[in-house]
């Protein structure tokens, strides 16, 4: 099973869609809602999951799980069960995040500091939510050490989840690699839920290897699936085949440039027309994502290098106009 990841302020609900459009991905973690002591509008879950509009799925079918970030387990509980009544296809519990404003306020990665306060969260959400809604949480290995990571997944099992990812590194590690894989099969081995594994998974090659040395079929995609959008289904089919393609060229990749501009063109009309992005911004949502795919294709490096320096939606419209034309 591939997951895709969630990425505060980067991968939100117009990247999940068109990622999957391409396929290969079996089910989607929303970035973080942030709960701090209130119980949040309905307006606040949809505004970062809209798919719960659609039956908590993407456009192109694939499941959406909603995740909260806090560490008041009350009111964790109490957000948990409204969004519950929502339909997302399961609620994830934020246990990773790595940002200084979160960290201050004892949020994400910091909670991996108290096992017994990440349990309570996760029992106290348990309860709040009806059974048949899953509940995950997504952890690093831990905050300036891994030495808590055990006590910790087992605290989150312990206390009733169905299910972990693993970010292969901790908090101190930032996203520096490498990504610590084999750190993730003492996790495994020390709950009995499923637990996936998250972090530097760049190629079919990485996938592969992830698996090796985590001992976890089920893997999550972040960056890696940015960069490239067609690596889902390159594992899917490198796993279907048990071979292993040298990614060495772009007809490696799973997509050719030609099939992934048409989608880069649509995820530029679709920030056009979010009501909830500034003007000032809607040009860097481009760039921020045709950057990331300068690592595999050299003709996004091309329209970069030309839309760097502008902002104007109608200038940056007719570069991406050109560019289908001179694909096609």
């Amino acid at each position: 099973m591939l997951l895709l990841a969630p990425m505060e302020g980067l991968l939100d609900h117009t990247l999940r869609d068109i990622l999957t459009r391409v396929g290969g991905v079996d089910r989607c973690v929303s970035e973080f809602i942030r709960v701090s002591g209130t119980l949040l509008p309905d307006r606040a879950f949809l505004r970062v999951v809209p798919e719960l509009r659609h039956g908590g799925r993407t456009r192109a079918g694939v499941p959406v799980r909603a995740q909260l970030l806090g560490s008041d387990p009350n009111c964790l509980a109490e957000n948990a069960a409204k969004l519950a009544a929502l339909g997302p296809h399961g609620i994830d519990l934020n246990f990773g995040c790595p940002a200084k404003i979160v960290n201050r306020h004892g949020g994400g990665a910091a909670l991996l500091d108290d096992p017994e306060l990440i349990a309570n969260i996760v029992s106290a959400v348990r309860r709040a939510v009806p059974r048949t809604m899953p509940v995950s949480a997504k952890m690093r290995l831990g905050n300036l050490s891994g030495s808590r990571a055990v006590e910790c997944a087992q605290a989150i099992a312990g206390a009733g989840a169905d299910e972990i990812v693993v970010h292969a590194r901790t908090k101190a590690d930032g996203y520096r690699p490498p990504a610590y894989w084999e750190r993730v099969a003492d996790v495994r081995a020390s709950v009995q839920i499923p637990v996936a594994a998250n972090g530097e998974i760049w190629t079919v090659a990485d996938a592969f290897r992830c698996r090796e040395l985590s001992g976890c079929d089920t893997l999550m995609l972040g960056r890696g699936m940015v960069a490239d959008p067609g690596l889902a289904l390159a594992i899917v089919a490198a796993t279907r085949s048990a071979a292993v393609v040298p990614l060495c060229a772009e007809a490696a990749h799973g997509m050719a440039w030609t099939a992934l501009l048409p989608l880069v063109a649509e995820f530029w009309t679709l920030v056009l027309a979010r009501r909830d992005i500034a003007d000032r911004h809607r040009a860097g949502r481009l760039k921020q994502w045709l950057n990331h795919l300068r690592r595999h294709h050299r003709h996004a490096d091309a329209i970069y290098s030309v839309i760097r320096t502008i902002n104007d939606p109608g200038q940056i419209g007719v570069h991406l106009t050109e560019s289908l034309r001179l694909a096609a």
